[in-house]
């Protein structure tokens, strides 16, 4: 009776593993970026561009490439120069486009020539009378990347690093870039002039915001050099000399601010977010009722400590009311890791970790993945993992003590062992994590 049971939990996991799988996937061709800047393109935004005879481009994150080649479809030889900034390798066009290998979460070297460039395509785009369409996804803060006068990028890199690893969220780390940077924080629209930018949104606090996603080149800036100074004192970040020398100078009204809201330079830009994590909220959902489960999706955005997040979205998951028969919880955002350990993980993991000993006390089979949309969690080849409702007992059997691999920061070698790693690589989309906890009640 036993071993009965014990292979009927095994089948029934084996089908939610399966299925959790696809409906992740679903989540991720849902943001696929090519068909949502081709549509953007030739709809909402095809006005702001046909009096344009030549436009110039700039494209940066992750995925930049795909966002790219549909602008190149549609836009043919009405392109007069652009910049790609990106992981991947270049793509075959007809435009005159530089190609510059991107880096991340870093910024290095080829992110600065290719900040540099962006900035000299901008000011031919103003000089030409063209418009300059910024196409932009996460990842594009350390992709385009200008120090400010007096900072160096090795200080850039450090600050960075720092707030990483005290786990900032993404406003906070890129308040802190937008005031170390002379592209970022609405800098590259008022080299331009006349900007069209398309975002793939990856911020989910505030939801959306332009001035978040890729730290904002194109976009206003509420937040000041004060509002830096804050986040790292809010941490307790050390930063280098030059970096605090330079913020303590723009609070006092020593330095430029970023430009604001309100500034003439953004009468003549437009602003389009073309995806986000809800973009994949929906494909995912699409997917999961069309496999016969009863879904619900979670509005608000996880966020805070992974780990914990994790727990706090499998609890959910427990307690939400649903119908009797396969149920779908599904959602999104991304919740950050502060680094203690020395081990090796990503958020998603450590998500799915931290939900362990909750789905342990389902009462049924059990299972939630979570992964990033990008392809990637962490400094790991894993896109995220998966966790069930006998993962701890697994782990148990194994020697393996949950609560030490999440101190040590050490995810991915314990949901190794387990074979509970998703592996994809990377996606050429970036709207955030998508998680969804499965079960079959009766």
């Amino acid at each position: 009776m036993v071993r009965s049971h014990a292979a009927s939990l095994t089948r029934a996991l084996e089908r939610l593993r399966l299925d959790a799988l696809a409906i992740l996937r679903a989540a991720v061709d849902a943001a696929d970026p090519y068909p949502l800047v081709t549509t953007a393109l030739t709809g909402r935004a095809s006005h702001f561009i046909s009096h344009s005879e030549s436009i110039r481009v700039v494209a940066a994150g992750k995925a930049a490439l795909p966002m790219l080649r549909a602008a190149c479809a549609v836009l043919q030889d009405r392109i007069a120069g652009a910049i790609a900034t990106h992981p991947g390798a270049a793509i075959a066009a007809a435009a005159p486009i530089d190609f510059i290998p991107g880096a991340h979460p870093l910024p290095d070297v080829a992110s600065v020539r290719a900040a540099r460039r962006a900035l000299q395509i901008a000011m031919e785009a103003r000089a030409a009378g063209e418009v300059l369409l910024v196409l932009l996804s996460g990842g594009g803060s350390s992709m385009l990347a200008v120090p400010a006068d007096g900072v160096t990028l090795d200080d850039k890199r450090t600050v960075i690093e720092t707030l990483l690893r005290a786990g900032a969220d993404i406003a906070q780390l890129n308040c802190v870039r937008k005031h170390l940077s002379s592209i970022k924080g609405g800098r590259l629209a008022a080299a331009a002039g006349r900007t069209l930018t398309l975002a793939l949104s990856d911020v989910h606090t505030p939801e959306d915001d332009p001035g978040t996603i890729a730290s904002g080149p194109t976009a206003a800036d509420a937040t000041t050099f004060a509002d830096a100074i804050a986040v790292l004192t809010e941490l307790g970040c050390g930063v280098p000399y030059a970096v605090r020398a330079h913020l303590e100078r723009g609070a006092a009204g020593q330095i430029d601010e970023t430009v604001k809201p309100g500034d003439d330079r953004w009468r003549s830009s437009k602003y389009l977010v073309i995806g986000n994590r809800r973009t994949a909220i929906d494909g995912a959902a699409r997917e999961a009722a069309r496999r016969g489960y009863d879904v619900r999706a979670l509005d608000r955005a996880t966020a805070g400590e992974a780990r914990d997040a994790g727990r706090i979205f499998a609890e959910v998951a427990l307690g939400t009311h649903v119908a009797a028969g396969p149920t779908c919880i599904i959602g999104s955002g991304e919740p950050t890791v502060t680094v203690r350990g020395d081990g090796r993980g990503g958020r998603n993991q450590e998500f799915a970790l931290g939900a362990a000993r909750t789905l342990s006390r389902a009462g049924a089979p059990m299972l939630l993945a979570s992964v990033g949309t990008d392809g990637i969690d962490g400094p790991t080849d894993a896109a995220g993992a998966i966790a069930t409702s006998a993962t701890l007992a697994r782990m148990q059997a194994l020697g393996i003590d949950v609560d030490r691999v999440l101190a040590a920061n050490d995810a991915y070698p314990a949901l190794a062992r387990l074979d509970d790693l998703v592996k994809w690589g990377p996606t050429g989309t970036n709207v955030g994590d998508v998680h969804v906890v499965l079960t079959m009640k009766s």
